[in-house]
């Protein structure tokens, strides 16, 4: 079963990746860039995006990356873009463990539907 890891934020939540392959950055068993953690961490939105639409070796199903352009487009102002990533994410025939910032372990689906109802709480909140 593939696991990866999370970070859990206020405005949701971002994934790092699988711990196939130990690196600097937080996007283990990924190639460096592919899921936008480091300019997500750093607040670089443009820049995530572009990692995240440019990261061919990453599936465009993978809920990785579904979670993290959800993450980029609600920082962004792009609520119903991020919404559709997260219910994919939720819905996609890929799921595996997460692990979160503080040690507990959720599974993609959980995340991500995590991540839309944080998103809603933020627009209701408006």
């Amino acid at each position: 079963m593939k696991t990866a890891k999370i970070i859990g934020i206020a405005a949701g939540l971002m994934l790092i990746g699988t711990p196939a392959i130990a690196q600097d950055s937080g996007e283990i068993g990924y190639a460096k860039g592919a899921l936008g953690y480091d300019a997500l961490m750093a607040g670089q939105n443009e820049i995530a995006l572009q990692q995240l639409e440019a990261a061919e070796k990453v599936d465009a199903n993978d809920p990785a990356r579904l979670i993290n352009l959800g993450q980029v487009y609600a920082r962004m102002g792009r609520t119903g873009d991020a919404a559709r990533m997260f219910m994919a994410a939720m819905k996609s025939d890929t799921n595996f463990d997460l692990v979160l910032a503080n040690g507990t372990v959720v599974n993609s689906r959980d995340a991500a539907d995590q991540a839309l109802q944080n998103l809603n709480s933020q627009y209701a909140g408006r």
